[in-house]
């Protein structure tokens, strides 16, 4: 029950969503995260950090950790038992390291440029996570070295990314890729790849980009990594090609800051249009 400082009136919630459902991109989570953050300011028991003439702010850290334990608790009405990593992305923000049920904010890491592909293949996480444990029980002595590799994967690239802050040098975008590739290789390896996604795969690195799958797998989204100095052309043309193919396709950015909260004038035309019609 929220401990409320003052009574809230009923309230109407309108929600403006550019994430598809269902899709493995964590939209549930944002969606909890959000109407935490919104519903707690309310009633009092955090603080509203936005100064006048500000056009966004951000809560303290006490703050966004009650935030990010009371979406968990919509996160398992939702789920039932999720790992809690994607309402504390969309709480935090940047990037997170998750090993055993252990969750842990990276410190300092890039904003990286990725085209964010939804092939519009459903599938099942709990059939896909299923058929994981099958093969590492029919074959352990095969698949454990491929996760203890896919681990290794996680490892390096952690490294990648706490080292590109403090040296923004095109040297490590090479490194990333072939990261992406090898670990998109394992995931076709333990079952959770599709050919959807050799597909994008298959698109992207005819302009010269990478690609892995995101999420569950066995369908769902993948994401393209963008240099900083990949051209336009390069971009629109692999958007094109990967829209022929019945894909949906965004450009966006992983890294970005966690939840935060906007004045209205800082919203963008089509969000105040959408908010218009309540």
């Amino acid at each position: 029950v929220c401990l409320c400082f003052r009574d809230v009136p009923s309230v109407d919630i309108l929600v403006w969503s550019e994430l598809p459902t269902g899709a493995g991109l964590g939209s549930s989570a944002a969606y909890a995260v959000c109407l935490a953050a919104a519903l707690l300011t309310v009633c009092g028991a955090i603080s509203c950090p936005l100064k006048e003439g500000e056009s966004t702010a951000r809560w303290t850290e006490e703050e966004l950790t009650l935030i990010n334990s009371w979406a968990f608790q919509g996160e398992r009405v939702i789920h039932g038992n999720p790992s809690g990593v994607d309402n504390a992305v969309g709480t935090w923000g940047g990037a997170l390291r998750y090993q055993s049920g252990k969750i842990t904010p990276l410190k300092r890491v890039p904003t990286l440029r990725i085209l964010l592909t939804n092939t519009k293949v459903p599938r099942s996480t709990k059939i896909l996570v299923a058929g994981v444990k099958e093969k590492i029980l029919k074959f352990p002595a095969i698949m454990n070295p491929v996760l203890d590799s896919i681990d290794a994967i996680s490892q390096e690239c952690q490294s990648v990314l706490e080292a590109m802050p403090a040296n923004p040098s095109p040297e490590y975008y090479p490194v990333l890729e072939e990261l992406f590739d090898i670990n998109q290789h394992h995931l076709n390896v333990i079952g959770v790849g599709h050919p959807s996604l050799d597909r994008l795969c298959r698109v992207t690195v005819s302009h010269g980009l990478h690609s892995k799958l995101t999420g569950a797998g066995g369908g769902g989204c993948g994401i393209t990594l963008l240099r900083p100095d990949t051209s336009p052309q390069a971009v629109e043309a692999a958007k094109r090609d990967l829209c022929a193919c019945g894909f949906e396709c965004w450009e966006t950015n992983i890294g970005a800051p966690g939840v935060t909260l906007h004045s209205s004038s800082s919203l963008n035309a089509e969000v105040l249009h959408a908010l218009s019609q309540s």
